[in-house]
């Protein structure tokens, strides 16, 4: 099978890294992305702010492709979202060439004539990737060996504090949004609400609060689900992490002005419909004044629908890869304390299958982007038979400290979507 592509799902960061490190081990990769551009996703939060610097954001055999290809690359500053895309991963991109493909859904990824119960011969068979290209017809490609790197942005968290919509949630659509906002100028004058706890939420109470500011008779309110808010804004000026602290003090300063209303331990439990918008109501009974708009931002979880038919070991509380869940989870570790990972973590019963970059983190918030390009070398490396290569920890996260858990009830991101997130954050998803 070594003559076949290795195939990589989603043209985000870590799986543009992995292409470029496949690359450089002697490999063909081919790049699926259901978006229409490198970096979709990012592309849909390119309004914020990344709380890493330019440094920290550049996967060491990607910075190589692109300085062959004669690329400058920014060095200093915090980018916003867009310019990661346009200063980086669109540059990528193409000096990948028509080795990215995109507006192609996968649909599955299995073994060729092998269900997922079937044992023999199976590790002998290729895998097959079948997807629907941009003119809506079913292919497949065969492969030696799939990167899963399609993250998590795709399936944001509810409102619901147990997991699920709540009550009226989803017949209250077109009154809730998932996103952090872009433009809140229509929101002028009207009650707003927002629950979740993440950086994504405090991104999203500081857009708002500076509406609230320039315009009265704008209400906001923060809906959280901890009984303290402390996690969610930071270390202040100890946090190792500039940009980070910079947005909980932010917050706080908001909150003691009176321009953000804060609610502390409040789980959403029902959404009932007003002549004013609709009201929410908490699972203690308490019920907010009806608000025009919920912005639900409470983290995000992998698509794992497409793996169906290959065998994977999934943490049942996280979702995320098994091998990684004592490393990564929230009730434990913080952003700053979750070890470098790699291939031996991130091994699957499914030989040459391998879930990397957020998707591999599941739910848990702590995901950053330097964590998921030492996923990407370790795996290729592995792949290459470079087994030392593989073993060996190249990269040392700084310990903030600050980034909190979801132990007290509804986790924070570590990068604001997601995981995402945002970056150092979830795609910080807001990744």
């Amino acid at each position: 099978m070594s003559d076949l592509p290795v195939i990589v799902i989603g043209a985000g960061p870590q799986g543009l890294a992995a292409a470029a490190h496949l690359l450089e081990r002697g490999f063909q990769p081919i790049v699926l992305e259901r978006g229409p551009s490198a970096g979709a996703a990012v592309s849909e939060w390119g309004h914020v702010r990344l709380f890493s610097a330019w440094d920290e954001l550049v996967d060491s055999a990607s910075r190589r492709l692109l300085q062959a290809a004669g690329h400058p690359i920014p060095t200093s500053g915090y980018p916003k979202g867009e310019a990661w895309v346009r200063d980086y991963l669109a540059p990528l991109a193409r000096a990948l060439g028509d080795r990215v493909r995109f507006g192609i859904e996968v649909t599955s990824v299995t073994r060729l004539g092998r269900d997922k119960v079937v044992d023999a011969g199976r590790e002998q068979q290729p895998f097959v990737v079948r997807f629907i290209d941009g003119d809506g017809r079913e292919q497949r490609l065969l492969a030696q060996s799939v990167l899963d790197a399609s993250g998590t942005w795709s399936q944001p968290g509810p409102a619901g504090a147990d997991g699920t919509p709540a009550l009226g949630e989803l017949a209250a659509a077109d009154c809730i949004d998932y996103r952090i906002p872009a433009d809140v100028s229509a929101l002028e004058g009207t009650h707003v609400a927002v629950v979740g706890a993440g950086h994504s939420a405090v991104h999203a109470v500081l857009r708002l609060a500076e509406l609230a500011e320039r315009h009265a008779g704008t209400r906001v309110t923060w809906l959280v689900r901890r009984p303290s808010i402390e996690r969610a804004l930071g270390g202040g000026e100890a946090d190792a992490l500039p940009q980070r602290a910079s947005l909980g003090v932010r917050a706080r300063r908001a909150i003691e002005r009176g321009s953000v209303e804060l609610v502390t331990g409040f789980r959403v439990d029902e959404i009932r419909r007003a002549s004013e918008g609709i009201v929410i109501v908490a699972e203690d009974g308490r019920a907010l004044e009806p608000v025009a708009r919920l912005f639900a931002l409470t983290g995000f979880r992998p698509d794992l629908s497409i793996l169906s038919e290959v065998r994977l070991a999934i943490d049942p509380a996280l979702d995320s890869v098994a091998g990684l869940a004592a490393e990564i989870d929230p009730n434990v570790h913080s952003c700053g304390t979750v070890a470098a990972t790699g291939a031996a973590e991130l091994a699957q019963p499914e030989s040459g299958l391998f879930i990397i970059g957020a998707k591999s983190y599941g739910r848990a918030p702590t995901f950053l982007a330097l964590t998921g390009y030492e996923q990407v070398r370790s795996v290729v490396a592995e792949l290459a038979g470079d087994h030392e290569a593989a073993a060996r920890n190249e990269l040392v996260l700084p310990e903030t400290g600050v980034c909190g858990g979801s132990g007290d009830f509804g986790g924070t991101s570590c990068c604001a979507p997601v995981d995402i997130a945002i970056e150092r954050d979830e795609a910080a998803v807001v990744a």
